[in-house]
């Protein structure tokens, strides 16, 4: 009997481990579809006001969470900039800077190509 459960919880961790995946799969679909919404101007923003403090950045997904802490630190960077702190691929980052954007807690700001990420501190607590 303990041979047959111990064979039993092989393919349920398996099983866990892609229940797992494919939630962090959604979570970047959901970053693409959101990004789709944005370029066609149809998403509903968050007011422009909302907070970076750190209850927010608790609630955030790690990957965000990163991101936008490195945000903080550098103060206004490009994305080719957080990916260098975080050591993930800039459209990476792009397309997380650009998801902080739509929420409401990064301002994005293009100079000539350039687009600069950076939290405005006059409307944070």
């Amino acid at each position: 009997m303990a041979r047959q459960e111990v064979l039993g919880k092989k393919p349920l961790s398996i099983l866990e481990k892609i229940r797992e995946n494919l939630e962090r799969l959604n979570e970047k679909m959901e970053v693409m579809i959101e990004l789709q919404k944005h370029g066609k101007k149809d998403i509903q923003m968050l007011p422009a006001e909302a907070p970076l403090d750190v209850m927010t950045l608790l609630s955030m997904p790690d990957h965000l969470r990163k991101t936008a802490m490195t945000v903080c630190r550098l103060g206004r960077a490009t994305a080719e900039e957080v990916a260098q702190q975080t050591k993930r691929a800039r459209a990476v980052e792009s397309a997380y800077l650009n998801q902080l954007v739509i929420m409401g807690h990064v301002k994005k700001e293009r100079k000539g190509r350039k687009a600069y990420f950076y939290v405005d501190r006059d409307t944070q607590g």
